[in-house]
């Protein structure tokens, strides 16, 4: 089984699983990149899945189902007149082509439906735009309570998780978690990491959970280093876990 990232537009990932035969795409916001990897690798598309109702993951939907009558899954509190499954937290969407069953999680706060998929076995974390390489999504519709809940979710997940998230933002996060913690050493050697493989053209992602639990400040609000951080800069008032994250994430929005 494997995992192949697709990229599209300037900096999305649309994933594809595969087996050398089926194939399931998550967030395909365009058509044609999949479909030339579909043919390239002779696979048959057997499901769509959808993390959140923004266009850039869903734009390709129109386009696979010309060529292929397949199932759609999608969030239930997301509007997506192409879903055909309706999916929230304890579903579980079954791929028998593939022999991969993802549980799904409801992880609100970028959109207010917005849903993750985890592979418990495989351990693989399809986690859209809400959380990233060292980073997370904007909260454009959720409150600093629902993402810091979402962010728990994730974290519970085994340290040896893969994250397969949408964007390649790795280094620009990068930069600002080294701004929240100048001395964690964990952040320094994935800086170098990273930029090697952006280097040799190679995606930063997938990390681990692991991984992001030491350099990710979004995963790291209750880290005491971080909230002395930001207390030092003015930025929160007292020593609050969800207004630490709250004052990072509005940071991050302006961050350069």
């Amino acid at each position: 089984m494997n995992v192949l990232a697709i990229p599209t537009f300037e900096d999305n990932y649309v994933w594809l699983i595969h087996d050398g035969v089926h194939a399931a795409v998550i967030d395909p916001g365009e058509a044609v990149p999949v479909s030339e990897q579909l043919k390239a690798r002779r696979l048959v598309l057997t499901a769509i899945l959808l993390t959140h109702r923004h266009d850039d993951h869903l734009g390709g939907v129109e386009g696979l189902l010309r060529n292929a009558s397949v199932p759609v899954y999608g969030p239930s509190n997301d509007p997506i007149e192409a879903v055909t499954d309706h999916v929230s937290e304890g579903d579980i969407v079954n791929l028998p082509e593939l022999g991969v069953k993802l549980s799904v999680l409801d992880v609100p706060g970028h959109t207010r439906g917005h849903i993750a998929y985890v592979t418990h076995e495989q351990r693989w974390l399809f986690s859209g735009d809400m959380l990233f390489g060292a980073g997370c999504g904007r909260m454009f519709e959720g409150t600093p309570e629902m993402m810091v809940a979402a962010m728990a979710k994730f974290s519970a997940l085994p340290d040896d998780t893969q994250v397969f998230c949408a964007h390649e933002y790795t280094l620009s996060n990068l930069r600002f978690a080294q701004e929240i913690e100048p001395g964690n050493q964990a952040i320094s050697a994935r800086i170098k990491a990273e930029k090697a493989k952006r280097e040799q053209g190679l995606p930063t992602v997938p990390s681990t959970i692991g991984l992001e639990k030491a350099t990710n400040p979004f995963l790291r609000n209750n880290e005491p280093a971080v909230i002395e951080r930001m207390l030092s800069l003015g930025r929160i008032k007292q020593k609050d876990p969800t207004e630490t994250f709250a004052a990072l994430r509005e940071w991050k929005n302006t961050y350069r």
